[in-house]
């Protein structure tokens, strides 16, 4: 039975329209649907009933092979607890089109405990003017995009998600799973949410933004056939002693040409291409191995564990230690 001490159920509506991104509906259902499963096996009542919701019933597709049936329509009363918007590929068409939900959101929106807008779909939001002066996040192609259409949003490129008041908005994709497990826990505490992170093989909070990358891929998004030459030999040999003038020098360029080349071709300077492989292949070696952590800093071309370390903190908010406990698999 519920305990006094336990919330209420929380009635989460969805709100989809065609050509809605699937993953941003799906994944925070998974969440809270495994958050149900965990709240039964502890003898306790559901926590979330979760809704589709859209401007008319029935059937709508989504940007995959999926579609997802709405049994709800806006503007049903009484209001759910909390609202997730999903967002879409082309938003602001979508936007345009669907004047109902800005309306809508326009509306609700502050008259909900919560009301969470999804990647783009912080747009509808925006739209609504309820972003003016607040901080917000969405997926990172978007950003600029944002903060040109809506001038007045302190747009926040680099956040997994961004709470204002009772107003919630959430990076790419991915994020809305975030978001979802952010909800969770602020329910019903820190172990539940964490015993769904688990199921689902993720970050209960996951370490840096969505700007992060690996140094791997940024490789293959390099135009330059000499500069992504010189990035595939960093990688290779990024256990040894190799400095910008080194690299420099197997591109056959003066310090300063090769550094400013780099730049413009790459996206970075030539010392973050560096810092961000050593950590890149630090990870691989905290997850996939037992090696001491002065063998791993060694390994990847640190001088010491305490610049691992302070690197680990700059990129991904946590120690080697700290990301070992989370990934290690073996």
């Amino acid at each position: 039975m519920l305990n006094s001490d336990i919330p209420h159920l929380r009635t989460i509506d969805i709100v989809i329209y065609p050509e809605f991104k699937s993953f941003e509906a799906i994944g925070p259902m998974t969440v809270f649907t495994y958050a149900n499963k965990h709240l039964e096996a502890q003898d306790r009542e559901p926590g979330y009933k979760v809704r589709i919701v859209s401007t008319k019933l029935g059937p709508v597709v989504s940007d995959t092979l999926m579609t997802l049936t709405a049994s709800h329509t806006l503007g049903e009363v009484p209001l759910p607890h909390s609202v997730m918007v999903v967002g879409a590929h082309e938003i602001e068409r979508i936007v345009e089109e669907q004047p109902e939900i800005v309306e809508w959101t326009k509306r609700v929106a502050l008259n909900v405990e919560r009301f969470a807008a999804l990647c783009s779909g912080a747009f509808f939001l925006a739209e609504a003017g309820l972003l003016n002066g607040k901080r917000a996040t969405t997926h990172w192609r978007m950003a600029e995009v944002m903060k040109q259409n809506y001038p007045e949003i302190q747009v926040d490129i680099d956040s997994i998600f961004v709470r204002q008041d009772n107003l919630w908005t959430s990076a790419g994709v991915s994020a809305s799973v975030d978001l979802a497990l952010a909800f969770v826990e602020s329910d019903f505490g820190h172990d539940l949410a964490l015993q769904v992170a688990r199921d689902l093989v993720i970050f209960l909070k996951r370490p840096g933004g969505q700007s992060q990358f690996s140094a791997n891929l940024k490789t293959q998004m390099t135009q330059s056939p000499n500069m992504r030459s010189i990035q595939e030999w960093v990688l290779n040999n990024i256990d040894k002693k190799i400095g910008i003038s080194l690299m420099a020098s197997r591109a056959s360029m003066s310090l300063r040409h090769f550094t400013r080349t780099f730049q413009k071709d790459v996206g970075m300077c030539p010392s973050e291409f560096l810092e961000r492989a050593r950590i890149d292949k630090a990870r691989r070696l905290l997850s996939e191995s037992e090696l001491p952590l002065k063998s791993i800093a060694f390994n990847c071309g640190f001088s010491t564990t305490d610049q691992m370390r302070i690197s680990f903190r700059k990129h991904l908010s946590v120690t080697p230690k700290e990301y070992r406990e989370r990934f290690l698999s073996v």
